[in-house]
């Protein structure tokens, strides 16, 4: 999940890394994963963002797609969020069966220790939809490049970074369990400019569309 564990403002490195982040890859990250969202949700609708932060990519997302009404749910409380958000304990969605058209989960499930537990909770809070992105252990040094990133990228919001990276064979096992089948899956995302995209895109991200089989 994202968020700030503490409260507080973050330590000098957290805060040394929150800017460098911000400045390389936040904006772009939010931009060009909103538009990905915006293009995979095939209709309007009603939205969950599961683990949404700050809800900076929901806000983009409703630019882009007004027809979509997106509110947010997390672990954590950031200071500020840019849409409305309800806390939760990591577990159980607090919500009824089929209370949203779609729920996103952007980069969320690396960050537990039982993703397809997530995955059958928003299956069941979801009418239409489910919508993840997240990464890929695949190719040359995949792991190593995703801690990297994950580091970079959360350690000063405070965030648990247990590194829990899955393959496509254990994402298909995944879905499978969570009771979803793949309507629609995008590989290449184009989250870095170049050259950074010959390192930190390659073959490590997806959004993928699944619909519940039950």
């Amino acid at each position: 999940m994202t968020g700030n564990a503490t409260g507080k403002s973050p330590a000098p490195l957290g805060a040394a890394l929150n800017a460098l982040h911000n400045v390389a890859v936040f904006n772009r990250r939010v931009d060009v994963l909103a538009g990905h969202l915006a293009d995979v949700i095939p209709s309007s609708g009603r939205v969950l963002d599961l683990g949404c932060g700050d809800g900076s990519i929901a806000l983009a997302l409703m630019s882009r797609r007004p027809d979509l009404a997106v509110e947010g749910v997390d672990v954590l409380a950031r200071p500020q969020t840019h849409i409305p958000v309800t806390i939760f304990d990591g577990h159980s969605l607090p919500f009824e069966n089929k209370s949203f058209d779609f729920v996103t989960i952007v980069d969320v499930l690396h960050h537990t220790d039982d993703p397809v537990e997530l995955v059958v909770e928003a299956a069941r809070v979801a009418r239409t939809g489910v919508i993840i992105k997240d990464h890929r252990l695949e190719g040359i040094a995949a792991g190593a490049t995703l801690r990297l990133m994950d580091y970079v990228g959360n350690r000063g919001h405070g965030v648990r970074l247990p590194y829990n990276y899955l393959d496509d064979a254990r994402w298909d096992h995944l879905f499978r369990a969570a009771g979803c089948q793949v309507v629609r899956r995008v590989d290449r995302l184009g989250l870095y400019p170049g050259p950074f995209s010959l390192v930190f895109d390659r073959q490590l991200h997806f959004v993928a569309l699944l619909a519940p089989t039950g």
